[in-house]
């Protein structure tokens, strides 16, 4: 995640950039010099960030926050926003999501265009008319490692059981490695038996399929908790049940359309907190590792300004 030129330093009141120029597999390369200038006109000094991984990519825009950024944008996907809010949750300074990523669930959500230019001048107006809009954001609790923040979709079954394989192979390269990874973990399926509370109430299931949605979709729209509302201070879960592999085969093309929680063997439950226990499953959110389950997440509503 590098801008491919030295972080600029920040300035009490300037708008920090964070970009990733693989996300979308390069696809919006240029694109941060049209951001950069429409961000100038706005009237502010904009500052570049530079980060080489997610962890530096985090760093840096804490330390832009502390610096006194009045704003930070990325230019990226879910990956990019995941590490902007480990800095910018229940800051006050608000987020600007350039949607330039395979993945841009959590700013199409939010109401962003989806073409990034649109999306930029957006960001731009917001910025020049002093105009913030308040979102909430669900925060992860995991033994032994700091809380993270996320604003889209928790993965805590199969989808996450495909990133942690794919995470650990290493061939092929590209998404053929994720492709792969479905197709082992496909032949492995099994369901595994989970304990959910909600809100204090325990729920003891067996599943193949466990999501946690503050917004709507993950994975570049698929709409796995299709009625989830980022603005109502309310997490959804979806539990798919013990179906074999022929059935998630099925169920899966509808999650695009987030017909799939009419399913006989799928639930829906809402909660304001959310504690899942499970051996052997590693949770994600926003596509990033988060740790192995048991995790907590809890809904905080208006934990994020947007830029809208």
């Amino acid at each position: 995640m590098s801008l491919g030129s030295a972080t600029t330093p920040v300035t009490p009141g300037a708008v920090a950039v964070l970009a990733n120029p693989s996300a979308g597999r390069g696809r919006h390369g240029g694109l941060l010099p049209a951001v950069r200038e429409l961000l100038t006109a706005a009237g502010r000094p904009v500052c570049l960030l530079s980060a080489a991984t997610a962890a530096d990519a985090v760093a840096v825009c804490r330390r832009a926050v502390a610096a006194g950024a009045s704003a930070l944008v990325t230019v990226g996907g879910d990956g990019t926003v995941h590490a902007a809010l480990q800095a910018l949750a229940t800051t006050g300074v608000p987020l600007g999501p350039v949607p330039a990523g395979t993945g841009n669930d959590f700013a199409l959500a939010t109401g962003f265009p989806a073409d990034p230019t649109a999306a930029a001048a957006a960001i731009a107006d917001a910025i020049r008319a002093g105009r913030t809009q308040g979102v909430d954001l669900a925060r992860v609790s995991v033994a032994d490692t700091p809380d993270r923040w996320y604003g889209a979709v928790l993965a805590a079954g199969f989808d996450a059981i495909v990133n942690e394989r794919a995470n650990r192979m290493r061939w092929p390269s590209g998404p053929r490695r994720y492709d792969l990874a479905i197709l082992v973990e496909l032949a492995r399926l099994r369901p595994r038996r989970y304990r959910i509370v909600l809100d204090g109430e325990p729920h003891h299931l067996d599943a193949v399929l466990v999501a946690v949605g503050n917004c709507a979709s993950y994975g570049g729209g698929m709409r796995i908790c299709p009625a989830a509302d980022p603005a109502d201070g309310l997490l959804d879960v979806v539990v798919a049940g013990p179906v074999g592999r022929a059935t998630l085969i099925r169920i899966k093309p509808q999650v695009y359309r987030g017909t799939h929680v009419g399913h006989p063997q799928v639930r829906s439950f809402r909660a304001r907190q959310i504690i899942i226990e499970a051996a052997g499953v590693v949770g994600y959110a926003d596509g990033e590792r988060l740790g192995p389950l048991p995790l907590t997440v809890t809904a905080v509503p208006d934990a994020l300004r947007l830029l809208r």
